[in-house]
């Protein structure tokens, strides 16, 4: 009986161990498990953060490519330009504002589309001027600014008040660069401007201002226009021959104030253009003049032409002494013809081009006959100042027309 139960305790102890053991080694697989489970985490874990890592310091290489790619790109505050007289001025990168100074800073800047970056004027653009277009198309955004000096003489205290990035001086104004750029701390450019049609000074003022309004474009595309014209006027006119001209007389020039019937110009610059025959250009003058009537009345022109500026003299004069005019061939024949005003503080470049055209359908029908003077006025007004003003000169008595002296 002790046997018996002798065996059956060692039968439930070995039972036991088995279930112990099981219970062991299934802790024992569990925590292994568990192990694993956590090196397989901590290598997840690891190698992600080995990949943000890499991540990170790729952003950060692309930041720092892309500010220094910035930096590189970023427009520097100023810029050097060489002005007409060999000067190497420092100017902002971007001109936004500026004041002209002396005859034709401002005519060739309107020229340029840059009428709008004008912060004062001088005094007697502040006042409308028909025989001064650039001036008569934008006079609303002349009218009321600050006057900045007064034919060519810049009054530095009002420059300075004004505020412009940049003065711009032509050549005919009365101050030093130097000096002026000295006392009003406003860096100063200088531009040849020019007094005549077209020429090498008319072409390099455009260069300039088109590097220093930041415009290369717009003056690119003036010259190429302004050269055209030159070459149209010189294909149709240049092979002539001398014979073939009519000779032709300036009256009225206008020359430091308005002339009358005596006012002329040797070189007149609409008639260079179209290769004209000027009787005063067998004098021994340059330039405008006042001639003897006399000379005149020897020389006898074929057809003569007036300009509008000293037409209220001619006219007075002609009431004092008819018989003169009547006795020149040019009156009698009705060959008598307008020139439209180009010359106020210095030469308009755009009238006088239309000038031109105009003179030449008078003088050469037959090498004109597609032109007609009005639409071509009306192409280079537009091309020069960005609008046609025609109409409002014909109200205002400048057209081209036939002109019956004493009317």
């Amino acid at each position: 009986m002790v046997n018996h139960r002798r065996r059956a305790c060692n039968r439930g102890r070995k039972k036991m161990k088995k279930i112990v053991s099981m219970i062991v080694v299934s802790i024992m697989a569990m925590s292994l498990c568990a192990c694993t489970d956590k090196a397989d985490q901590s290598a997840s874990a690891g190698g992600s953060s080995v990949q943000q890592s890499e991540e990170f310091t790729e952003q950060l290489s692309t930041d720092s490519a892309a500010e220094s790619e910035a930096e590189s790109t970023e427009e520097p505050a100023t810029r050097i330009i060489t002005d007409s007289t060999g000067r190497d001025v420092e100017i902002p990168s971007r001109v936004e504002s500026i004041v002209c100074v002396g005859v034709g800073a401002l005519r060739y800047s309107c020229y340029m589309d840059a009428a709008g970056l004008v912060v004062g004027v001088e005094d007697y653009e502040v006042k409308e001027g028909m025989s001064r277009l650039y001036n008569y198309v934008n006079f609303d955004k002349f009218k009321d600014l600050p006057v900045t000096g007064t034919n060519g003489e810049p009054n530095i205290e009002e420059i300075i008040t004004a505020g412009p990035q940049v003065i711009v001086m032509s050549s005919y104004a009365s101050a030093d660069a130097d000096d002026l750029q000295a006392k009003s701390g406003i860096p100063v450019v200088m531009v040849p401007g020019s007094d005549t049609t077209l020429d090498d000074n008319a072409y390099e003022t455009i260069r300039i201002m088109g590097e220093l309004y930041g415009k290369e474009d717009r003056a690119q595309e003036l010259t190429a226009y302004l050269k055209g014209i030159q070459k149209d006027l010189d294909d149709r006119t240049a092979d002539i021959p001398e014979e073939d001209k009519p000779s032709v007389y300036v009256a009225g020039v206008s020359f430091k104030g308005a002339h009358g019937f005596e006012g002329t110009e040797a070189y007149y610059g609409p008639f260079e253009l179209i290769h004209a025959n000027n009787l005063a250009n067998t004098t021994d003058q340059t330039g405008a003049f006042d001639i003897d009537l006399e000379q005149v009345l020897t020389w006898d022109p074929e057809i003569i032409f007036l300009d509008f500026n000293g037409m209220s003299l001619i006219n007075e004069d002609y009431a004092d002494n008819p018989d003169y005019y009547q006795n020149l061939t040019a009156v009698k024949e009705g060959k008598v013809y307008s020139q439209i005003s180009f010359r106020s503080s210095a030469s308009n470049l755009e009238t006088a081009l239309a000038d031109a055209y105009y003179a030449a359908c008078i003088m050469y029908p037959e090498q004109f006959s597609d032109i007609d003077p009005v639409e071509k006025a009306g192409e280079i007004f537009t091309a020069l100042l960005g609008t046609n003003p025609y109409e409002d000169l014909k109200e205002a008595g400048y057209e081209f027309r036939q002109i019956t002296i004493g009317e």
